[in-house]
């Protein structure tokens, strides 16, 4: 019988998929009918339901990305509530169209029961990466319905 993870080590797994890449992997790591709330995102959907809506997300995002994240300043704190965590870390982004690197503040808060993400509230700085590669115009037509 396999131990469960807990959320520190579910983090750390998600964390590590990321920083490698392996976007694949990653919604292996949700449960079923888990919920992700992107708080930050300026534009398209703030929320996500279920781990196949997931991976088509994480599937979308290793196709056509143009950054490289790696992890840097990882803090993970634990909370009175066992399944609960919040992480702050920063990536270092290096968009690969621009050539810019640069550094993006993140925070998480995860919910993880029975060593899966049931829920997470995840708080990037999305306006950092658009920025970086150049889309801001578009966005602020997106945004002003153009």
């Amino acid at each position: 019988m396999s131990e469960t993870l807990s959320p520190r080590e579910v983090f750390q797994k998600l964390l590590d998929g990321i920083g490698g890449g392996r976007f694949s992997e990653l919604a292996g790591l949700y449960a079923e009918d888990a919920v992700v709330e992107t708080v930050f995102e300026p534009v398209g959907p703030r929320r996500f339901e279920g781990r196949s809506m997931l991976a088509e997300r994480f599937a979308e995002v290793a196709a056509h990305s143009p950054v490289e994240l790696t992890p840097e300043n990882v803090v993970i704190r634990e909370t009175d509530d066992p399944e609960v965590i919040v992480a702050e870390w920063d990536y270092r982004v290096h968009h690969r169209v621009t050539g810019r690197t640069f550094e993006s503040a993140n925070i998480q808060v995860l919910r993880v029961r029975d060593g899966v993400i049931v829920h997470s509230r995840d708080f990037h700085d999305h306006l950092a990466l658009i920025t970086a590669g150049g889309a801001l115009p578009q966005l602020v037509a997106a945004l002003d319905g153009k």
